[in-house]
Formats: structure tokens, sequence, C-alpha cells
């Protein structure tokens, strides 16, 4: 059975190296900077660059007989209706934010102790492999998940800024949050397990965030059929989504425990 007090004692030592080394949230800040940046690009930016309104454009009629329906948005008059349409679509792009920082922080937490020989002591203390392995996983977690509700309010901040009135209720629809904090926190936490099941084996960074960034296909994937009105995140569809992933992390957790080789590590030092 696992112990809790080891848990947190690890994780806690974790979480401070992660305060000694703030370069490794690079990726992920540069990550949210595009993410939220781009939505503003397309909805506010360009139209005002071109001086046409994105409601003089058909290209949108879709989005506007289509936010009609929703009541978080049936005040909105066809410029606001277009404007929420893409503010709340290009939220999937917020999902890159918390796997582009869970990859960087686990690739370096394992790989990182191994280069630096921290790993070596660690391995030879009662400590299970499930054990440390939730505490790698959380340690990695936890600051991407407070990254991005940090970046979620900077983006509802932007909306109510720059975007018609009422647009930024958009954003608070059960189909948003569940994009940000549910589907979110599971693809990172997906990524970052692939991350650390490949970190156990090698002894490059570069390889295990190679391996991670397979989930941001599907991500991808999902903002493009999206916004051609080919699929559509609805609640019931979020549901289905977040199970799937919740039992591919069931799986990657117990194949990381198999693969995770304390004797190996312990001896096969490069």
């Amino acid at each position: 059975m696992a112990d809790s007090s080891r848990i947190r004692a690890l994780l806690d030592k974790d979480l401070a190296d992660l305060w000694l080394n703030p370069a490794l949230f690079i990726p992920a800040s540069l990550t949210a900077f595009f993410s939220i940046l781009l939505p503003f690009i397309v909805a506010i930016v360009i139209p005002a660059f071109v001086g046409e309104r994105l409601s003089d454009s058909s290209d949108f009629e879709i989005a506007v007989s289509s936010y009609r329906n929703q009541p978080s948005v049936s005040g909105l008059n066809s410029e606001g209706a277009i404007q929420a349409w893409i503010f709340q679509h290009f939220l999937v792009l917020l999902v890159l934010t918390p796997v582009a920082g869970s990859m960087s922080i686990a690739a370096h937490s394992v790989i990182g102790e191994k280069q630096a020989r921290t790993l070596e002591p660690l391995l030879a203390t009662p400590m299970t492999t499930f054990e440390l392995l939730t505490a790698k996983v959380l340690g990695s977690l936890l600051p991407s998940l407070a990254l991005t509700a940090l970046c979620f309010g900077i983006y509802v901040a932007g909306v109510a800024a720059f975007a018609q009135p009422g647009v930024y209720r958009a954003l608070f629809t059960l189909s948003s949050l569940g994009i940000v904090f549910l589907l979110g926190p599971l693809a990172a936490l997906c990524a970052l397990q692939l991350a650390v099941c490949v970190s156990s084996r090698v002894n490059d960074t570069r390889s295990a965030q190679q391996i991670g960034a397979l989930v941001i296909l599907p991500i991808a994937g999902l903002l493009v059929v999206q916004l051609t009105g080919t699929f559509v995140l609805t609640p019931p569809v979020i549901a289905y989504l977040a199970i799937a992933l919740g039992g591919v992390n069931i799986g990657l957790m117990l194949i990381g425990v198999k693969l995770f080789d304390r004797e190996a590590i312990l001896t096969r030092w490069k």
C-alpha cells in the first residue's frame, strides 16, 4: 500500500527544485503566450487592421446561427456571437499549455536527476516504484495546472477587455470549462506519463519530450475539426473523452511501473 507521507516528502522536494529552475517553464510559457495571442489576432486584430467586421463575412454564418441557441450568448449581436465562437473554439489551444509544461518538467525530473546522480540515493530507499512515480507525476502536473489556471484568467480578462460586451460569458459554459479544466489536465497527465516512461529508459530529455509530444497531434486535430464544424466538443463528448483519457492514464501508470527498472538505473549511469 502506498505511503502518502513518502509521496508528500518527495513531492515537496521536487516542487522546491522546480522553484530553483524557472527555465523549465519557458516551453510552457511560450506555448501559453501564442495560444492566447492567436485567437485575439483572428477575432480582434485582423478585423481592425483591414477595417472589416467579422459579421460582414459569410464565412462565419455558421457561428451566428449556432450561437443564437446558446443562453450564454443569446443577447449578443452578430459580431459578438462570432467573437464568442472564435474564443470558445480556440480554448482547445490552452490545453497545450499544461501538456508542454508537463513534458518539460517530467523529463527533467527523472533524466535530470539521473544525470546529476541525485536519483541513486532515492532509489536505495524503501520507497516503492509506484510511490516514486506518483510523486514525480504530481510534481510535474501541479505546476502545469497552476499555469493553466493563470492563463485562463488572462484569457478571460483579455476577452472582457477587447471583445464585444458579454462575449466573455461564452468561456464559462460547461463545454468551455470542461475543455480547460478536465481535458487539459487529463491530456497533460497522459503526456507527462509518456515522458516519465521514456525517461526511465533513456538519458536524453529531448527523446522523452518528443514521445510526449505525440499528445499534441490529437489536440491540434480537435481544433481543426471544431473550426470546420465537423465536430463539436459538447459536454457529453467531453465526458466520453475524459473517460477514455482516464483509462489511458491508468494504463500508462501500470506500464510506467513495469518499465521503471530500478536496478538498471542504479548500475548503468552514463
